[in-house]
């Protein structure tokens, strides 16, 4: 299948790394960026070595920083080895409109999701939210914090494996198999997450399915704007708006809306048990009705590769 890029044209001086090399990179970008935060972190106490994130500070400071450093890794990459600029990895024009449209889209698929399974009986009300504290002012600064927060980690991943790892398998293979491919392993990188349990293999799922849907969104658009606010607006409103799980981490904050807890008598299939509502069937139905409508509208765009010089007679 011939190769196609996705977001901009591929000069002639650009390197491309090789797909198997790209795939280890993409680990060793993970964890760099992980061990450059949480090194120092550990060393002044802030974080204890075996007890990860053990409030929202932490949580903030490891959005911020581990998922911070490894955009930097990566970009790193990409400037200094395949001599390539961000807009090759996506982050091309428009983007504040183009980001705002897609946290808007993202905002609007988790109210769905949570608002289907709160109707089928999924949810009960545990507590009132920010604004129902006696502290406001209080429990919106860890809210406002951990916004900014999820949208460098959901920018993050989105750079790494949409931009980055996607782009470059398109470049070389085509887009179907980038867009499996990467997210086949957006879903492996999420496997630790949890011991494995019937919500932790639904919750794969369902992020594979994620993954085709904003690959599909991010190939049309021809740009990483969109899909880093869409990821951004899902995981905050997820874990700051419901109090519910991401990607079975629980957020220690007083949510913003209402405070949700799993309905005693509700199925782990409906609910998404320990995983979050992304384990949930609603969830499933939810993201392959945006799989299929990308499918259907299509629009993929090739930017193509700088022409060769054309020669002067003499």
């Amino acid at each position: 299948m011939a190769g196609i890029e996705l977001y901009a044209e591929r000069k002639r001086s650009h390197r491309r790394t090789w797909t198997a090399a790209a795939i280890v990179l993409g680990l060793v970008f993970m964890v760099g960026g992980q061990a450059g935060a949480y090194l120092p972190a550990m060393a002044t106490g802030f974080v204890t070595p075996g007890d990860g994130v053990d409030g929202w500070p932490q949580l903030t400071y490891e959005l911020g920083a581990a998922f911070g450093l490894t955009a930097v890794l990566v970009l790193l990459w990409a400037r200094f080895f395949e001599r390539r600029g961000p807009a090759t990895l996506g982050l091309n024009g428009r983007g504040p409109m183009r980001f705002v449209r897609g946290y808007l889209i993202g905002l609007g698929f988790l109210l769905t999701v949570v608002g289907l399974i709160w109707a089928l009986g999924g949810y009960v009300v545990e507590g009132t939210g920010a604004f129902g504290s006696a502290a406001v002012g209080a429990s919106l600064i860890p809210i406002g914090l951990l916004m900014l927060g999820f949208i460098i980690q959901g920018s993050t991943e989105e750079i790494l494996f949409r931009g980055w790892l996607m782009q470059l398998i398109a470049s070389r293979h085509g887009v179907w198999i980038a867009v499996i491919a990467n997210s086949a392993l957006f879903a492996l990188a999420h496997a630790g997450n949890m011991e494995p349990s019937n919500e932790l293999f639904s919750g794969l799922a369902n992020i594979v399915l994620f993954g085709l849907f904003i690959s599909l969104y991010a190939v049309r658009e021809g740009s990483l704007w969109g899909v880093c606010g869409w990821h951004a607006a899902w995981n905050w409103l997820l874990g700051l708006g419901f109090g519910l799980e991401v990607s079975g981490m629980a957020v220690d904050a007083t949510p913003l809306i209402t405070d949700l807890t799993t309905a005693p008598d509700a199925a782990w299939w409906l609910t998404g048990g320990a995983f979050g509502p992304e384990a949930s069937l609603v969830t499933t139905a939810v993201l392959l009705t945006g799989v299929v409508v990308l499918l259907v509208r299509g629009g993929t765009r090739d930017h193509g590769v700088e022409a060769a010089p054309v020669p002067v007679p003499a």
